[in-house]
């Protein structure tokens, strides 16, 4: 009993934000929901930098994505109240993102594209996301490394906008199959033909430099 009443004391002495952080997701939106304000900036600090890092890679244009997560933003506030709270916020709010991504890229006559950081070490597993290499190099490995990286954004550049979509999902944000499918408005069988045909592409595209 003693301890009950010492745990509950401690759950009233921490801090309103302190709280928010120990929600989930759902959590957090049924309380902004309940007219909890702080609860929407708890949202905005879990997927700023996200979708940031989503619509750069896919834009190729950080500024632009930087107004777009504000935009993302302004819409998740204005619907919150028409979310459906038996589905994922994430997979609901990458889905918005997507969307105005693919809107700035349709408004362009081009769209170069920045994607990778790094180059997988094994690229044999189809059912989850490439692993990245670490960030621990000899001088000789970054020199080296840096020039595979221009030629990997521009193989990257090469992709369709619809097999390029799918492929930073899937690699670069770990989504599932099923959350893409959701994401991108299509079934699964496309999104797993879309992935496939993106990562044989790629790999032939990038295949000359590593040899």
């Amino acid at each position: 009993m003693f301890k009950v009443l010492v745990s509950d004391r401690r759950s009233e002495e921490r801090s309103p934000r302190e709280q928010l952080k120990q929600l989930d997701d759902s959590g957090v939106v049924a309380a902004f929901l309940d007219g909890n304000k702080r609860a929407f900036g708890e949202l905005v600090e879990r997927y700023q930098n996200r979708l940031l890092n989503f619509i750069y890679r896919t834009t190729g244009d950080r500024e632009r994505a930087e107004d777009l997560v504000q935009e993302t933003f302004i819409r998740v506030y204005r619907h919150l109240h028409r979310f459906d709270q038996t589905k994922k916020f994430s997979t609901w709010i990458y889905t918005i993102a997507s969307n105005l991504a693919k809107n700035e890229l349709r408004n362009r006559s081009r769209n170069p594209l920045v994607l990778f950081q790094t180059l997988m070490k094994n690229r044999q597993a189809d059912e989850r996301p490439l692993e990245w290499e670490d960030n621990t190099y000899r001088p000789d490995d970054l020199f080296r490394k840096r020039h595979l990286k221009s030629q990997v954004d521009a193989a990257v550049e090469q992709l369709p906008e619809h097999h390029r979509t799918v492929f930073i999902l899937r690699e670069m944000e770990g989504k599932t199959y099923e959350e893409i499918a959701e994401i991108t408005a299509t079934n699964l069988g496309t999104v797993k033909s879309r992935l496939n045909r993106a990562r044989n592409n790629f790999a032939q595209l990038i295949a000359p430099v590593l040899d």
